[in-house]
């Protein structure tokens, strides 16, 4: 396979799109006949963080990253004083003509010392196909480390627009970039995370967490999340933490109780979820208008049935498009979300009161991503009238 060609409708995280082509492996078909890819991060436990911003880590954290192989043997350069001189650092020198007597200029590769770029290269995407007879690469790197230190995603690379939850997008890192920061503030709490797409800011949660209800809806998309899950529960299981992967369709009023549905909930998961939750997630789901709207109905319904306070974390990325009906650049899906923050403002409807923050996306970054000023991370603070 040379290169991936992408129907014009379909849609591609930059995540996925800044990963070294070589890390894209593909390990198998989902239910929809759709690849699914393996990536590998590191976390790097007790280590001071590096970010593209310049911000310090608290050494509380981790350094996630996607894991890249050291070069091959052609790739390596001689150390200085090693007695082997570059030859190309000596072509171009002097003046040179052509046969028609014109300057030939031959151009010359970067010199050693030249610095690394500041970025990741947006690189086409070259995914290498796993067969059953392969043994799957990534297993030497998770060898090599302590199974502490490797977090395994499935996830699709590109999706139509109702799949979207099968990739890793910014807004989910910054989420669990804010959790490995505040670990704190989730040490034994109880959280439940709406539309957590492949899982990854559920499981940082559960690092900390007692329980963390990781949920969205679609069999196939859950059953990815559980894979994930399973994948890593040595980090879970270190905390003492427990993901329960379930479905929450924010267009229905009550939650799934029927045994014969798969991810549905238990009695016992439902008591546990009404009586313990103080933590609500949800990452990158501001894209419809639509969704947007379900979205914020459901944690006003899930807010007045929970027995205590609770603290809703939003993370939003402010995309901008062109509209033909605007003819103009503009950001339709974040100013409808823009708008229920302002309705949420100061409102209070008799038992509850609602107050919004936005967090300044100032905390060291703890994971490696593009951290764009696009993204946004927002509190609501839901509290019972006294």
């Amino acid at each position: 396979m040379d290169e991936v060609t992408f129907k014009s409708d379909t849609v591609l995280s930059d995540v996925h799109l800044y990963t070294p082509n070589h890390r894209h492996l593909m390990v198998r078909l989902n239910g929809m006949g759709q690849p699914v890819f393996l990536s590998q991060f590191k976390l790097l436990w007790n280590r001071d963080s590096r970010t593209d911003s310049g911000a310090e880590g608290d050494g509380r954290g981790a350094l996630l990253t996607e894991e890249t192989p050291p070069s091959g043997p052609g790739s390596a350069r001689p150390p200085p004083g090693s007695g082997h001189s570059d030859a190309t650092s000596q072509v171009g020198l002097g003046t040179r003509l052509d046969e028609d007597g014109d300057l030939d200029v031959e151009r010359r590769p970067p010199p050693a010392s030249d610095p690394e770029p500041a970025g990741p290269p947006r690189d086409k995407v070259h995914p290498t196909i796993l067969t059953q007879e392969e043994e799957d690469p990534l297993a030497d790197g998770a060898r090599e480390s302590s199974p502490r230190d490797i977090v395994r995603i499935e996830h699709t690379m590109a999706t139509p627009l109702e799949d979207v939850g099968k990739q890793v997008w910014r807004g989910a890192l910054l989420l669990a970039d804010y959790i490995l920061f505040q670990r704190d503030l989730f040490q034994g709490r109880t959280v439940l995370e709406l539309g957590a797409g492949t899982g990854l800011a559920s499981i940082i949660a559960a690092t900390v967490a007692r329980t963390v209800y990781c949920t969205d809806v679609g069999a196939d998309l859950l059953a990815m999340c559980q894979r994930n899950i399973a994948l890593n529960g040595h980090l879970t299981a270190a905390g003492g933490g427990v993901v329960k992967v379930k479905e929450l369709d924010w267009l229905r009023d009550d939650l799934c109780t029927d045994p014969e549905v798969p991810f549905s909930w238990s009695q016992e998961d439902v008591s546990d979820l009404y009586s313990h939750t103080t933590i609500l997630l949800a990452a990158e789901v501001f894209y419809d208008d639509d969704l947007t709207d379900a979205l914020f109905k459901t944690l006003s319904r899930l807010a007045h049935k929970l027995q205590n306070a609770c603290t809703a974390i939003l993370s939003v990325e402010k995309r901008l498009n062109f509209t033909l009906r605007h003819l103009d650049v503009t950001c339709e899906a974040y100013d409808h979300f823009r708008s229920w923050l302002r309705r949420l403002e100061g409102l209070a409807d008799g038992r509850l009161r609602f107050a919004v923050e936005r967090v300044e996306a100032s905390f060291p970054q703890l994971l490696v991503y593009e951290r764009i000023q696009q993204l946004e991370l927002w509190k609501i603070f839901v509290e019972p009238v006294m």
